[in-house]
């Protein structure tokens, strides 16, 4: 097997020396490149850019620059995605994310991780899994996604947590470790403006 194939396989494999996966992540890293450099109103020019990087995408999407990947081709945006400044995917296995899911600036997703063994670490062997979002979600500021975390549809992720296990669907989550803080309900629509009342918002 290949080092690639082995990645793909969920084997540990060697991506730092092997000539198939480098040559992978230049190409990848010069688009991201050219991408982060194109000015922002020239929004098709970017977007057509943004195609090529991915894996695939559906509909409308917006990522703002900077935006940096290791592969491109392993992650897959739905329609009405939005990532802010300074998202990272580190996408060594597939990314999959639904529709309507919006990243605050500086977030990462990671599928790529590494043994505890420092001899082995040293070496340069990591594994790779799959990170899957579903529909309608909001990921706060300077989130982290582990390795192969599934969150569900319709949640929330507080800012600053560290999702290592999976979310299920219709929660708020957070914290480091992220956790279940409560179940979204009816009650949360028009929610925002009596807390903006609260501070003396209008």
């Amino acid at each position: 097997m290949t080092e690639k194939e082995k990645g793909k396989a969920g084997f540990f494999y060697n991506p730092n020396y092997d000539p198939q996966l480098t040559k992978e992540r230049e190409w990848v890293k010069d688009r991201c490149f050219e991408y982060n450099n194109i000015a922002p109103s020239r929004r098709e020019e970017r977007k057509a850019k943004m195609k090529e990087i991915l894996g695939g995408t559906k509909g409308e999407f917006l990522i703002e620059s900077p935006f940096e990947c290791d592969y491109g081709y392993n992650t897959f945006v739905g329609e009405n995605f939005y990532a802010n400044h300074g998202l990272v995917i580190l996408d060594t296995a597939r990314v999959t994310i639904g529709d309507n899911v919006f990243f605050a600036p500086n977030c990462g997703i990671y599928c790529a991780g590494h043994p505890i063994d420092k001899d082995e670490r040293n070496e340069g062997i990591e594994y790779a899994l799959p990170v899957t979002i579903g529909d309608d979600v909001w990921i706060g500021g300077n989130v982290a996604i582990l390795p192969g975390v599934t969150v569900g549809s319709n949640v929330v992720i507080g800012a600053g947590s560290v999702v290592t296990k999976d979310i299920p669907s219709g929660v708020i989550a957070a914290g480091n470790p992220c956790r279940v803080i409560r179940k979204i309900t009816a009650e949360d629509k028009g929610r925002f403006p009596s807390i903006a009342a609260k501070f003396g918002k209008k």
